[in-house]
């Protein structure tokens, strides 16, 4: 037996036996899924994480992420196989180290990799003979090699013989009941066919399937393919929605019946805009590695302007609207000056407590522009968190829904449709309601008079 060989053997007998200890880098919306699941599957399992406010509430027991099962953190704490911590030292005795840590954007919207470069780094401190190391954060086709490799090499370890190296598209879904890290499929890729095999195995054994394909690169890119093929759509539908409404058609009509077509149609739905993580930053990181290898996505580089600027779209649209009710403004410039409106929703998505590129908040910061008065009611949100891209706006408050509010305000404006609040509540007093996501009808309530307009 090779020295190489021996340590593919040795880490593949320990995955089906379970001796194999996990660590999980990023305690996020991805991570600490991830990190549940390989515990769930009978790893022991240790997340790390930089913000200690976080690892204390998961060493607590708490539900950090509302949609968990609500004592399912504590449990997995109380059981003794999973933990949180600070201590990057602690990279040293796991055998598979998954890498979850945010990609976002800079300000001149190009990839921005501080955090993978971070975390590459600390593994590269601890990183031991024998170790597989797996990224799943998004990034550019060629990120793995180019940039993790590098680093985790200059330990004086090599990838593929001392150490095994690969990437795997992070595929949550927040929020989504139906499918979790647990049951969606799960794209592996490596550029070895020792870490190839190893990446197969391990998410083999603690997730329903995995799908391996040729190289990390390709791994990276289909990531980046699905969102984008998301973003041209959601820009389709939104426009859609634009110019059917010019010829008096409801676009959420014609959605319903083109989805009875049982092949060659998909149903994407209008909305308020684009947020989160994932949608929005893919294809930036797709269309920027593009140009980098001499090629362009105009396309995409279009539905992406067209999605970014529907915020500001749906407020002239409302300022139009209550201009036609009130009267020509004193100030052109701000058409909006004396209106108060309440944004029902400020998440990025429904029933998730996530604001990350939010198209609520732009919102309401375009229609301040404007010169309205805006509050919200947001009940994942009682207040808004300090820092972020929205620090502007930090502090703000949740109002209470009351029939005595509502009715103060010139309109209420549904941009995230939670379930919890009282959508009849909304329809019985308010003085005007703007439904960006057919949420009245959906759940089939009627507004009298003609005070709902979808936009």
């Amino acid at each position: 037996m090779n020295f190489e060989s021996s340590h593919h053997i040795s880490l593949g007998q320990s995955i089906p036996s379970r001796n194999a200890k996990i660590a999980v880098v990023g305690l996020g919306y991805v991570g600490l899924p991830l990190a549940l699941t390989a515990y769930d599957a009978g790893f022991d399992t240790i997340g790390i994480d930089l913000n200690g406010t976080r690892v204390s509430r998961i060493m607590q027991g708490a539900q950090v992420i509302s949609y968990l099962a609500p004592d399912r953190i504590a449990s997995a704490v109380d059981s003794g196989r999973f933990r949180a911590t600070q201590d990057r030292a602690e990279l040293a005795d796991a055998d598979i180290i998954l890498i979850c840590v945010p990609t976002p954007l800079t300000a001149d919207q190009k990839p921005d990799m501080r955090f993978v470069t971070a975390a590459a780094e600390d593994v590269a401190m601890q990183l031991r003979p024998g170790q597989l190391v797996v990224l799943e954060s998004s990034v550019w086709p060629g990120a793995t090699a180019n940039l993790v490799r590098p680093i985790l090499e200059s330990s004086g370890l090599r990838a593929g013989r001392d150490f095994f190296l690969g990437f795997s598209p992070e595929r949550e879904d927040p929020g989504n009941h139906t499918f979790g890290t647990q049951n969606i499929p799960k794209v592996v890729g490596a550029d070895d066919p020792l870490s190839l095999q190893l990446i197969e195995d391990f998410y083999n054994a603690i997730i329903t399937r995995a799908v391996p394909v040729s190289s990390a690169a390709t791994a990276e890119a289909v990531k980046l393919v699905e969102n984008s093929f998301r973003t041209v759509n959601i820009a389709l539908v939104n426009e859609m929605k634009t110019a059917l409404e010019a010829m008096g058609v409801d676009v959420w009509e014609v959605i319903a019946a083109a989805a009875t077509k049982p092949f060659g149609f998909m149903p994407f739905y209008p909305g308020p805009g684009i947020g989160g993580a994932c949608i929005p930053v893919s294809p930036a990181y797709l269309s920027w590695r593009a140009t980098d290898a001499g090629s362009a996505t105009p396309l995409i580089d279009l539905a992406r302007h067209s999605n970014d600027a529907v915020p500001a779209t749906l407020a002239a649209r409302i300022a139009a609207d209550l201009s036609r009710e009130s009267g020509p403004p004193v100030d052109p410039a701000r058409p909006l000056g004396g209106q108060r409106l309440l944004l029902m929703g400020i998440a990025y998505k429904r029933d998730v407590e996530d604001t990350r590129r939010s198209p609520a908040l732009v919102l309401l910061e375009q229609l301040e522009i404007l010169g309205a008065e805006v509050d919200y009611h947001d009940p994942f949100f009682p207040h808004l968190p300090e820092g972020g891209e929205f620090a502007n706006l930090a502090g703000r408050q949740s109002v209470p829904l009351t029939a005595e509010s509502v009715k103060t305000y010139a309109a209420v404006a549904v941009i995230t449709d939670h379930s919890a609040p009282d959508y009849a509540l909304v329809a019985s007093h308010a003085t005007r309601i703007f439904d960006t996501r057919n949420v009245f009808h959906r759940i089939g309530i009627a507004v009298d008079g003609g005070r709902l307009i979808k936009i």
